[in-house]
């Protein structure tokens, strides 16, 4: 057991769900996905590179750590992590993501969610619409059923 309280355990969750799982994962997708497409990669294989391949990466996190993982990719995989890394996730990100943990910690954010829900999350509505809309959503499905998957 690792020791805790219900005002970490709301925060933490909170400030990932939206820097790291949700909001920094997809958006990380979608924004590599796009810059592959426009640097001439079809769709479907740059869905495959930036999307499909997350799994295969976070299983191995998962079970055996960063440096764990390390040891699972090839040396150029690794090698352009650590120099790579740092030049997309800089000093300008980590001052946002400490915003967002601000915005979590003072309430910031519970009132705007509380607020949106209460007006009927129409807002919310309109980001889901625009999310699903996006092209590298197609591209899924192509892959996907390409997989045998839905």
């Amino acid at each position: 057991m690792i020791p805790s309280t219900f005002k970490i355990e709301t925060e933490g969750d909170l400030y990932c769900e939206q820097v790291v799982l949700c909001g920094g994962l997809t958006h990380l997708i979608r924004t590599a996905w796009e810059v592959q497409v426009e640097a001439g990669t079809p769709p479907e294989l740059a869905y495959f590179d930036c999307l499909h391949e997350v799994k295969l990466l976070s299983d191995l996190i998962h079970e055996r750590g960063i440096a764990g993982m390390h040891l699972a990719i090839s040396n150029t995989a690794e090698y352009g992590e650590y120099v790579t890394g740092p030049r997309i996730i800089d000093a300008r990100v980590k001052d946002a993501m400490r915003a967002v943990m601000a915005d979590v910690q003072s309430g910031k954010f519970a009132a705007q969610w509380m607020a949106e829900h209460r007006a009927g999350a129409q807002n919310l509505a309109k980001m889901r619409e625009a999310a699903a809309q996006h092209p590298i959503e197609g591209a899924g499905r192509t892959v996907r059923g390409l997989l045998g998957g839905g």
